[in-house]
């Protein structure tokens, strides 16, 4: 019986085209909508691999005019690490927890990919309770240079006339992705990179996972030393404070910031508020494209239930000739139901083709078991949605007495 369905639809292929096509493209909007959904759920359950609680972030940016800095940015990192209410106070790049983008990272000049580049001093490690999963973090040995004050890069150039360390390279540590991207199955630690036309970097430590909010994807991350960098116009200090210090110290600290730091504007931002703001303009997106694939979604299955329906109506002589032979109604319910899934069938299939080709091209850079995942769901959610389409004209059909259909035919 499931033969002659298959050769049913299959000689009147033609007929189905348009309904054969709604079914597919129903199935690549469930296969999208599926993937986004198993891949943020997985991002969102995975560890993103520091504490963001009770850290704030004061973002520096010196003034236009104004002289040498770098003085009072020491003295005012000196002073918010002398706050009782202070645990812990580090340097960082002043979009965190952005990072910088370094698209020229390579290995041995074979192996290449890009990273997302933080600035770090020896206090990073505690303040965000990173993950040291090898080697070590950065000490007073790795203190190269010193950035001149108002320094601005142009290009590569720049960078490589900064003074060079005493020793032959200067030292980076990098998260477990950047080790799994350039050295899989590999110790990274000791390990030399080149980040383009720039000085060589030995890597001397890693840390476990780093990813700037719950549904980012975790990418190779590179650690700089931040000791440099108080010449640089813009900087982050991330201050770690104790549970239950309230609004009052931070009155208190912006006003002494602005007492020490006199060149320099100062904006205090809770980390907590950076990762909700980040968190919510990510589920904006996904809300969106949610709502786009379910409005194409309702206009399918709207369709799809009045093309069964006038299917149906189209075929009253065949049903009462059927019933006349003695056919009950469930096997004329059968039937309809039968002929739609074998139809969704044919349909899957050709999508399926479409579907495969992410996870063997390792398209946006996904584990390929979210994207098989993703077809089973969509898969199911399909047969689930043509089977409620079809079940109430299949009953109706059923329904329809012999007599009647030969009467109007």
């Amino acid at each position: 019986m499931l033969r002659h369905f298959f050769t049913l639809i299959w000689n009147k292929r033609r007929a189905h085209t348009l309904l054969m096509i709604e079914i597919g493209a129903s199935f690549l909007v469930l296969f999208g909508v599926f993937s986004l959904l198993i891949a943020s759920f997985r991002r969102y359950w995975d560890p993103i691999g520091f504490s963001y609680e009770n850290v704030w972030v004061l973002k520096l940016s010196q003034k236009e005019g104004a002289g040498d800095t770098r003085e009072q940015k020491k003295a005012l990192l000196q002073r918010i690490r002398s706050y009782p209410e202070v645990q812990r106070a580090s340097l960082t790049n002043q979009s965190f927890p952005e990072g910088t983008q370094s698209d020229s990272i390579n290995y041995k000049q074979q192996v290449k990919t890009s990273a997302i580049v933080y600035d770090a001093d020896e206090e990073l490690l505690p303040t965000l309770q990173l993950q040291l999963k090898a080697g070590r973090w950065f000490g007073a040995q790795d203190r190269v240079f010193e950035i001149p004050d108002n320094w601005a890069p142009r290009g590569a150039k720049d960078w490589a006339s900064l003074p060079r360390p005493s020793y032959d390279y200067r030292t980076v540590i990098v998260n477990k992705k950047f080790q799994e991207t350039l050295f899989p199955n590999e110790d990274p630690i000791g390990k030399v990179i080149n980040r383009g036309a720039m000085a060589e970097w030995r890597i001397v430590g890693m840390v476990d996972h780093f990813r700037k909010d719950p549904l980012a994807e975790e990418v190779p991350v590179m650690f700089e030393t931040a000791v440099g960098q108080y010449g640089a116009r813009e900087m982050s200090m991330l201050i770690k404070t104790r549970a239950g210090v309230d609004a009052t110290f931070q009155s208190q600290l912006m006003k002494e910031v602005s007492q020490i730091a006199k060149d320099v504007d100062a904006e205090m931002i809770f980390l907590d508020d950076i990762r909700k703001q980040e968190f919510n303009d990510v589920m904006v997106l996904i809300t969106i494209f949610l709502l786009i694939s379910g409005f194409l979604l309702m206009d399918v299955v709207l369709g799809l239930f009045g093309i069964l329906h006038l299917n149906m109506i189209s075929r009253k002589s065949e049903i009462g000739l059927r019933r006349a032979m003695g056919a009950t109604e469930g096997a004329i319910t059968l039937q309809f139901m039968s002929e739609i899934w074998v139809l969704t069938t044919f349909s899957i299939a050709v999508s399926l083709v479409v579907a495969l080709q992410f996870p063997l091209l390792n398209a946006f850079d996904m584990d390929a078991s979210v994207y098989l995942t993703a077809i089973l769901a969509a898969i199911i959610s399909l047969y689930v949605l043509v089977t409620l389409c079809a079940w109430y004209p299949s009953r109706l059909a059923s329904r329809i007495q012999p007599a009647v259909a030969l009467h109007e035919e």
